[in-house]
């Protein structure tokens, strides 16, 4: 008898996780349906787009032994090449629609 009432207990929490689960998927396929902004958060997440006319910039950070230092905007480089390891880089991304 205890043994039954511990696989129903069991039973209803599985059932109460999968019920979230499929809520969360029913609230998603009802945005994707309903308009463009689920769409567009998307394609800008998963894939990488901008819209025709935006720029887009991704920051990626210095490493190395010169990343402690803050450059000012009156420094010089010592060399005219860039370091491999540039404080910044615009990658270029596929244009949304």
């Amino acid at each position: 008898m205890w043994d039954l009432s511990r696989q129903i207990t069991e039973q209803k929490d599985k059932n109460a996780v999968l019920k979230a689960r499929n809520d969360t998927l029913d609230a998603e396929v009802r945005d994707l349906k309903q308009g463009y902004a689920a769409i567009e958060e998307r394609a800008r997440n998963e894939l990488g787009m901008v819209k025709q006319d935006e720029v887009f910039y991704q920051i990626i950070e210095r490493t190395g032994q010169n990343a402690s230092q803050p450059s000012s905007p009156d420094s010089k480089p010592q060399n005219a090449t860039p370091a491999p390891n540039n404080s910044t880089s615009a990658i270029p991304a596929t244009k949304l629609p």
